[in-house]
């Protein structure tokens, strides 16, 4: 699943901060423990925010071009691995994870029946920015109802953070080599969100130990063959990427193995031996919406743009904007079975106002035999 940021409305840190005993910040660090769960959080641990080795990992993973087209990971320059350079004072950072999986939505079925569309399923729900940036600005609000103003700013996969790099430190899993974060006890399906601090909490241990073993099951699964090594993604060749990120053509080496997959991939969580230990949200604002997970391509095809941004209001999904949309849609038809359902829906776009639209309608009308 490829993360996208989104401009953060969080509480802006202070200059304050409270002065607080030992025996008050370790009680301090057990409530706010306690109020993550009970805000819905399945976890909640701290960290410090020294993340050097990490900030050459991502130095490495740029120089090597694997971010593509996402202009957004050179900016900013070391924030990102620097806390304290984004939001000054910060000397921690409260790790929350969220499950986000909808029970029952039949993952590998419908990625078996090439006529429907298959969408990553933390997209399929409610925006996850907008549900856990609310929950952590009520943490941050509780922390300072018992001791007055302090400094604090939430993130929700909303800035220059390596949000994985603070929950492996702050023990919340390990970095496996699909490059998403796991939990011994819960698997990848979750969301990540930050509470970075101005307050010496105590720290949680950090994992240490790499638990995926000699298990590459997940680079060998992936379609487009991203997973380059352990721990590398080459963004370029990643599914979510292609649907997600890229504004442009796709090149057409990966339309094929794209197969059904219209925004995002979760291949690489499927296969991953840790997600038997996955639980489903409970949270009713990821429950699917308009049958997204289980309808067929032709028929979102022919979604107008008013019914695309009516239906995708507070979704993910509006990232990849009503052209991307059809563009993604296109490439699935183009690998779904002929039938006359697909062929009219694909003719029905052929002079679509849209370069980009028409070169991969053409392309999915070639596929069944229609020039």
């Amino acid at each position: 699943m490829t993360q996208i940021p989104h401009k953060s409305v969080s509480e802006q840190p202070t200059p304050e901060q409270p002065a607080l005993s030992t025996e008050e910040l370790e009680q301090l660090a057990a409530d706010i423990k306690c109020w993550a769960r009970e805000l819905g959080f399945q976890d909640a641990a701290i960290t410090d925010i020294d993340l050097s080795e990490h900030e050459q990992h991502l130095k490495d993973w740029l120089a090597r071009n694997f971010h593509g087209e996402m202009d957004y990971m050179t900016s900013h320059g070391n924030m990102r691995s620097r806390p304290n350079e984004l939001v000054p004072g910060t000397i921690r950072i409260v790790s929350v994870r969220m499950d986000y999986l909808p029970g029952d939505t039949e993952v590998v079925r419908i990625l078996n029946q090439p006529e429907k569309a298959y969408i990553s399923r933390y997209s399929l729900g409610r925006d996850y920015h907008k549900v856990i940036r609310k929950r952590l600005t009520q943490l941050g609000k509780r922390v300072e109802e018992k001791v007055g103003k302090y400094g604090y700013r939430a993130f929700v996969d909303s800035a220059p953070v390596l949000e994985k790099a603070l929950a492996e430190k702050a023990g919340l899993g390990w970095i496996g080599k699909n490059s998403l974060l796991i939990n011994s006890k819960a698997g990848s399906w979750f969301f990540l969100g930050e509470l970075f601090t101005n307050l010496p909490l105590p720290l949680d241990k950090p994992q240490t130990t790499n638990h995926c073993g000699s298990c590459f099951a997940c680079a060998k699964i992936c379609p487009t063959d991203a997973i380059v090594a352990p721990h590398q993604i080459d963004a370029r060749r990643c599914i979510s990427y292609l649907t997600i990120e890229l504004k442009g053509t796709i090149p057409e080496e990966f339309r094929k193995p794209m197969g059904n997959r219209v925004f995002g991939c979760d291949d690489c969580q499927i296969i991953c031996p840790w997600n038997k230990f996955a639980k489903t949200s409970k949270e009713t604002d990821f429950l699917p919406r308009h049958k997204l997970d289980s309808t067929d391509l032709a028929d979102l095809f022919m979604w107008t743009e008013e019914e695309f941004l009516d239906r995708t209001a507070g979704s993910p999904i509006r990232r990849t904007g009503f052209a991307g949309w059809l563009r993604n849609l296109a490439v699935g038809l183009g690998n779904a079975p002929t039938s006359e359902k697909v062929i009219r829906a694909l003719e029905a776009r052929r002079n679509y106002p849209s370069e980009l639209v028409q070169e991969h309608v053409l392309w999915a009308l070639k596929q069944h035999g229609v020039s």
